[in-house]
């Protein structure tokens, strides 16, 4: 993991604000979902993309009876339906 060298303050409602070199690294925008991890002793932040339910793929996901699946897995339900 590699420091960034800057230190931001957590505010009174618990918010910290991301530096804009950071979200345009992240490719975040206003809105945009933000996983976050806990591991040890440190917090992650990652971009959410959201996934497939059975594979796990985050590549052409489409909402589906408003879950995340992908064209590929929906295809064989489609054949194992039959």
């Amino acid at each position: 993991m590699k420091s960034l060298g800057i230190v931001r303050k957590v505010d009174e409602l618990g918010r910290i604000v991301l530096p804009i070199e950071t979200r345009k690294r992240l490719e975040l925008a206003a809105g945009d979902g933000v996983e976050i991890f806990v591991e040890k002793d440190r917090v992650i932040l990652k971009k959410y993309e959201p996934s497939c339910l059975f594979c796990g793929d985050a590549d052409d996901v489409i909402n589906y009876k408003d879950k995340k699946i992908c064209r590929a897995c929906l295809e064989e339900l489609k054949k194992s339906e039959i």
